[in-house]
């Protein structure tokens, strides 16, 4: 177990052991959340799956689909997953 003690101005330092596991650093952000029993979930704040785009190339150029194409591959999943 490893302890931190809160400063007057309500601070707490997060020993090192901690940020290493959570792979924080320097003006990250952390999540607190409180659970039963006066206990505490603490993690890292979540980044939303729209702060990713583009981070990953494509080998190929792949041509857009066009909604009408997602639509129809999406009927036809669904009726190969559940026939009627």
């Amino acid at each position: 177990m490893l302890n931190s003690s809160i400063t007057s101005k309500g601070q707490v330092t997060i020993p090192k052991k901690i940020r290493e596991f959570l792979n924080v650093k320097t003006s990250d952000k952390i999540v607190f959340t409180p659970i039963e029993d006066g206990k505490v979930l603490l993690t890292t704040k979540q980044v939303p799956a729209s702060a990713l785009f583009g981070m990953l190339k494509h080998r190929r150029q792949v041509r857009p689909v066009s909604l009408k194409e997602m639509d129809s591959a999406i009927r036809k999943r669904r009726t190969e997953r559940m026939p009627k």
